[in-house]
């Protein structure tokens, strides 16, 4: 029976609002010990910011952090998986686009939620085998297809 999305994510997602300041996701990351956070506008999810989009889109250019708001910076759109999603599916889709984590959204008739999010090492813990490969993958793919199998 091939793992599900929803078996092998983390639960517990920590999300900024796309207002605050670049420095409070910074110090959200460092307090949490996480590399990215979530970014969400009234209702919706809006994007992702990640250590790398802070770094480069920030420090390097010299731009003061207080001063930037993180829909300035953050990553989008976002990629998303469904919870139910097989999991070799997931690890191809963010093969394919270059990504180290995918949230994981619920989409109900009339409600959309956030339910965790699945990265590298939620991936390391089920299969600490593949995540080398996949991290070499994702960092060196030319291409934006690519098949990968779980067995």
């Amino acid at each position: 029976m091939a793992l599900k999305v929803r078996e092998v994510m983390t639960p517990k997602v920590v999300k900024i609002p796309e207002e605050e300041t670049v420095k409070n996701a910074a110090r959200k990351m460092t307090k949490f010990g996480i590399s990215s956070l979530l970014v969400h506008g009234k209702k919706d999810l809006r994007g992702i910011i990640t250590e790398k989009d802070i770094v480069q889109r920030v420090v390097c250019v010299g731009t003061d952090p207080e001063k930037v708001k993180v829909c300035d910076v953050m990553s989008e759109p976002v990629i998303v998986a469904s919870p139910e999603e097989k999991l070799e599916k997931a690890v191809s889709l963010m093969i394919s686009q270059r990504i180290k984590k995918l949230p994981v959204i619920e989409t109900e008739p009339e409600n959309c939620r956030i339910i965790g999010m699945l990265s590298l090492l939620d991936i390391a813990k089920v299969h600490p085998d593949l995540v080398q490969g996949i991290k070499y993958l994702i960092e060196n793919n030319e291409s934006k297809e690519t098949d990968f199998y779980i067995t």
